[in-house]
């Protein structure tokens, strides 16, 4: 038998191809995202890791993990049970088919018979339920894979935003107790910050979860016949009734544990005039909401009754006797003993609730410890008034570091690639045995002048600044500009000589650096200006710290190419072996980084601490939860004049009413390693934290007293609680109610923006104490309004900010302390605003500075220090004069001084006080605190000539460097000699090293002239 030829196979179709293709394409772009999401988190590990802090990436990231996860289950689960219910059981049995009705016959107004009617809507009916069976068909057939499928996708794409809540379900877990109770119900406050967030939340995501299935239940009880619409109305299914009635018991209970959880948030209500719970929350609201609970169980019970014995009308019954109930008694009842009751006689009734809320307060932003007194400041300027006041007169600050930045950047700067920040740090250094306020800042590296370099000079040239520089803060040079105590390329001085000067990490440097190599690798990065030695070159530098991971490794440098995006990460030969990348180098979020529990304040500051550049870091514990405490928006308190001008940080725009410092962080400028200092030990939300984090933070017991004596009192902080203290001052609630004695903060009247005055650090010696200490200060004059703009002082408030004993952790007991200083209402002292009044419209004033201004130079008002002396308030203001031109910066010219409505204005700090009271003030100021007029005239002159060209300009700062440096190193050898004749060795070599220092200088100045020529 023969078969006949076999038929070819018929060749794959295009479209077969098409969608193979596609389908690798698909496949290989989902890879392509799993892995560029998996190297973010491989870096991520890797920068935890190297700090020391991988705990918190991975108990933050587990927690939302089983956040996530078990939020997913919490909603998909009840949606998955109502679907499978509503599948199985709500399918409405075949009934024998309607018989068709006849229509009644229609009669015309003769007796005519009239056609029949026809439906409407009756072809829109048909073809609907056309398209319903269509649907339950196909569902029937997904029917399996959709119960499955959608309660995980909506579970999922709920628990997303539940991840948010990590730290709430962190502290539930471990939360302490805070030691005091709230007035109402007598739980301890730990109940209301750690326990009762979590509850509320936890109920928040049961209620979602049973509308979710509910809704989800009705959808599939419509498409299967459990609930049927048609034109005699609507009809449920027997299944669909008991599927409702258990949802609805569910409901009820979660409801009625929300009303209950609502008498204890009553308390930390914000809405009303003041915070927490009043007579009308206490009296009315708070019982209802019991009654409410109790109602809501009940009628629950009456849903499970109707669910055993199919009876319904109770159930019915009882929710609408709930709802009527819920608006009686939960609204109308409230407004009727609001209106008829408290409203009439408001004060009476709440004056104990007001009084709640002002203690509460006051212990939430830590005021209740401040020590009032009062201060009866007189306006008479007698002469010798200020005797006795030396402490303080001696360490006025005439340099503001708002505005000799620019004066740093010339005289420091040295290099283009170097800045300072425009906000310079005032800090406390011991000189010559005294404690000496000074302006100090680091010289960081200037990323913008590199911005359109090569990448090998952005990332592998360029990494770090150079050292830390330093200024008096109450003495200048003769004319006028800063008299530094720690200066020149090497950045040395009197703070120190021998300290580790590169500052790889700090406020302004790159967003990642490549660093580091073996040992005998060329150095690539360039470190300072040469100095004597290496007058070819810069100075070149390996990085040998433990600063970043390590990026040496193919799959390191994959990663982190992926991260920022760049190529030459992958094939630079910059990149070496035993290379690390630096980066997320900015002290505040580093810090913010390992510690993301902590609000973290905008003002970091470098010190120098046992030979290395810390930048200090205040943090704090916040919480918005502390019953009836009045609520702070933190951005809204901390702007000021400083956070306007962009030159520091304003906090978030988190609304808190507790808030404590209570952790003190450093971060080393060099490697980057972060330090955690529990500073307030007894602050029950930073001891949750520390049974979350264990081992994270240290106790402040292990501060070194060198790093205790610049610890200070953080500005952020003290700005919050100013802002709470101008209406919560008052500790008696008929003040409060009354708002008869309301304060503010003075607008800062050195500049032309509607923004507080900032905050000064200062050392001074507050009326009563001992000794002077080194102080935040703020002044409050009365509420200003269209009806009242008298600015006159009302309040002195200061921060004792001297932490140091001289002894390893051990804490001053004065730090922290407030002292409140309130003159009589009916004050008549000026407030910074009318002082700066009297400078500008005083006519001899007026007149100077007019000859201040000739030769188109700017005249620059320093900051307005306040000081509580000579039993007033005294006002101290340096002026400044800066000439035009790229070079130019501001020097001090004079220094403007009142008391009362005298007025002084001098060269010198003495002389301008002198002229104030009666020609001898009786204090004894520090030396060189102003200016010597002829040498200021001949510095303005020069800046004149300097403004007139730029290239003679550089030249001539060079020459008079150079110049000054040359006689620096010709006294130095002078003194050399004369010593070394003396025998007297010790001199010898103090003389030695100014000798050194001076021919550094010399050495520096001449590269510059030379690269300038060139």
């Amino acid at each position: 038998m023969t078969t006949g030829p076999s038929q070819p196979r018929p060749a794959p179709s295009g479209k077969r191809k098409n969608n193979t293709l596609t389908l690798t394409l698909i496949i290989v772009a989902v890879l392509v995202m799993v892995f560029v999401f998996a190297t973010q988190i491989y870096t991520e590990v890797l920068w935890y890791n190297q700090l020391g802090f991988s705990n918190v990436f991975v108990t933050e990231n587990l927690t939302k993990a089983a956040i996530f996860v078990l939020g997913t289950l919490l909603i998909a689960l009840p949606l998955w049970v109502s679907l499978r219910y509503a599948l199985k059981h709500g399918k409405a049995p075949q009934s024998a088919p309607r018989r068709p009705t006849t229509p009644r016959p229609r009669f015309d107004a003769n007796g005519n018979p009239l056609p029949p009617q026809q439906d409407p809507f009756a072809d829109l009916q048909e073809m609907f339920n056309q398209n319903l069976n269509r649907y339950r068909k196909n569902a029937d057939n997904a029917s399996k894979a959709l119960t499955w499928l959608i309660p995980l996708g909506v579970g999922a794409f709920v628990a997303t935003s539940l991840m948010t809540h990590w730290e709430t379900v962190l502290l539930f877990l471990n939360g302490t107790e805070f030691g005091s109770t709230d007035p109402e119900f007598g739980k301890d406050l730990g109940f209301y910050i750690f326990t009762l967030p979590f509850l509320n939340l936890l109920t928040s995501i049961a209620g979602s979860a049973i509308l979710i299935a509910a809704i989800g239940g009705a959808f599939a009880h419509y498409l299967y016949g459990g609930i049927t619409v048609h034109d005699k109305g609507i009809e449920t299914s027997k299944q669909f009734k008991r599927h409702a009635a258990l949802l609805v018991t569910l409901y009820l209970l979660v409801r009625g544990a929300r009303y209950w959880l609502e008498r204890y948030t009553s308390i930390q209500e914000q809405s009303g005039k003041w915070a927490g719970a009043m007579y009308t929350d206490v009296n009315a609201i708070i019982p209802t909401r019991s009654i409410l609970a109790v109602a809501a169980v009940l009628v629950a019970l009456l849903f499970i009754y109707a669910l055993v014995r199919n009876q319904w009308r109770l159930p019915v019954i009882g929710t609408a006797l709930l709802v009527i109930v819920s608006l009686v008694v939960g609204g109308i009842y409230p407004w009727i003993i609001q209106r008829f009751q408290v409203t009439p006689n408001e004060q009476a009734y709440e004056s104990e609730y007001i009084q709640r809320n002002i203690d509460m307060t006051r212990a939430a932003y830590g005021l209740d410890k401040i020590e009032a007194s009062d201060y009866d400041a007189t306006t008479n300027a007698p002469s010798g008034a200020l005797k006795g006041e030396s402490e303080t007169i001696s360490n006025i600050r005439l340099l503001d570091p708002n505005v000799v930045s620019d004066a740093f950047s010339q005289l420091q700067q040295f290099r283009p690639y170097y800045q300072f920040n425009d906000n310079l740090s005032v800090d406390r250094y011991e000189v010559d045995g005294e404690i000496q306020d000074t302006v100090i800042a680091a010289r960081e590296l200037n990323p913008a002048q590199n911005a359109s370099s090569s990448w090998f000079n952005q990332h592998v040239v360029y990494t770090h600044g150079y050292g830390v520089i330093a200024a008096y803060g109450n003495q200048v040079e003769s004319d006028g500009k800063p008299r530094f105590i720690q200066s020149g390329i090497t950045a040395t001085g009197e703070i120190s000589e021998d300290y580790e000067p590169r500052i790889y990490f700090g406020q302004s440097s790159p967003s990642y650096s490549i660093v580091g190599g073996a040992e005998g690798d060329e150095a690539l990065e360039l470190d300072r200006p040469a100095t004597a030695g290496d007058e070819s070159s810069d100075a070149k530098y390996t990085f040998a710290g433990n600063g970043g991971p390590n990026i040496g490794n193919a799959f390191n440098r994959l990663a982190y190419a992926i991260k920022f995006q760049s190529t030459d990460i992958l094939l630079s030969d910059g990149v070496r072996p035993e290379s690390q990348i630096l980066y997320d180098r900015n002290p505040s979020e580093r810090v913010e980084k390992v510690a993301p529990y902590l609000t973290v304040d905008g003002n970091p500051y470098p010190a120098i601490i046992d030979g290395q550049v810390q930048w200090i870091v205040d943090a704090y514990t916040t919480s918005d939860q502390y019953p009836y405490a009045e609520s702070a928006q933190l951005s809204d308190a901390t702007s000021d004049s400083e956070t306007a001008a962009g030159v520091t940080r304003a906090l978030p725009q988190d609304e808190v009413n507790y808030i404590r410092n209570s952790v003190k962080a450093t971060v080393n400028a060099y490697d980057g390693s972060v330090t955690l200092y529990a500073w307030d030990e007894e602050d029950p939300i930073l001891q949750a934290w520390q049974k979350v984090f264990p081992g994270n933070l240290k106790s402040y017991s292990e501060m070194s007293a060198e790093l205790m004596d610049h610890v200070r009192y953080p500005q952020d902080l003290f700005k919050v609680q100013r802002e709470m203290l101008n209406a919560y001052h008052v500790t008696n609630s008929g003040s409060l109610y009354a708002g008869d004695d309301v304060w503010s903060t003075p607008k800062d009247p050195t500049v032309n923006n509607d923004q507080p005055l900032p905050p000064y650090y200062l050392s001074l010696q507050i009326p009563g104490q001992k000794q002077a200490s080194f102080s935040l200060t703020t002044s409050f004059i009365p509420q200003q309004s269209d009806s009242n703009t008298r600015n006159v002082m009302y309040g002195f408030l200061s921060a004792n900010g001297d932490a140091g004993t001289g002894k390893d952790g051990e804490r001053s007991e004065d730090y922290g302390k407030l002292t409140l200083l309130e003159m009589p209402r009916s004050s008549v002292v000026p407030g910074p605003g009318q002082a700066q009044n009297n400078f500008n419209s005083d006519a001899d004033v007026s007149t100077e500075l007019n000859l201040l201004r000739r030769g188109a130079s700017d005249v620059i008002n320093g900051n307005l220090l306040t000081l509580p002396v000579g039993g007033g308030i005294l006002y101290v203001q340096p002026v400044y004069v800066q000439s035009s031109g790229d070079s130019a910066y501001p020097t001090l010219r004079r220094v403007l001084v009142s008391f009362g409505d005298k007025v002084g204005f001098a060269p010198t700090l003495e002389e301008a006080l002198n002229e104030v009271f009666g020609g001898n003030s009786g204090a004894a100021v520090a030396e060189d605190a102003g200016v010597n007029e002829s040498a200021a005239a001949r510095a303005e002159s020069a800046d004149a000539e300097e403004g007139s060209s730029d290239d003679s300009s550089a030249s001539a700062v060079d020459s008079r460097s150079l110049k000054e440096a040359l006689t620096d190193a010709n006294q130095a050898m002078k003194d050399s000699d004369a010593a070394m004749k003396a025998g007297d060795w010790s001199a010898y070599g103090e003389a030695q090293d100014r000798l050194q220092e001076a021919l550094d200088r010399a050495v520096g100045t001449g590269a510059e002239e030379e690269n300038s020529d060139n």
